[in-house]
């Protein structure tokens, strides 16, 4: 495995910063013992909802606006199209 940012590898770095999450929210939150379980057990949903309501958003994007959405859609399917023959050759 190569060495990734400050000699860490990637794995090594998001355990790290899932550990760092853990312990910010049981020792820095002023809420009760079980909600400051839960909180830094449970930090990463924030996270992975935005990723999941951008996507959604983007994706009902060029039926609510079409002018915008079916244009924005057809370059980054170009885009993609592109990259995956340059990568191929």
């Amino acid at each position: 495995m190569s060495a990734g940012l400050l000699g860490v590898g990637s794995w090594e770095l998001g355990i790290g910063v899932y550990v760092f999450g853990v312990l910010c929210g049981l020792l820095v939150t002023d809420a009760r013992p079980v909600e400051r379980i839960a909180l830094a057990l449970l930090w990463p949903v924030g996270p992975l909802a935005f990723v999941v309501t951008v996507t959604l958003l983007l994706a009902v994007l060029p039926v609510a606006f079409p002018k915008i959405g079916i244009p924005l859609w057809l370059a980054a399917g170009s885009l993609w199209w592109l990259y995956s023959v340059s990568a191929s050759v």
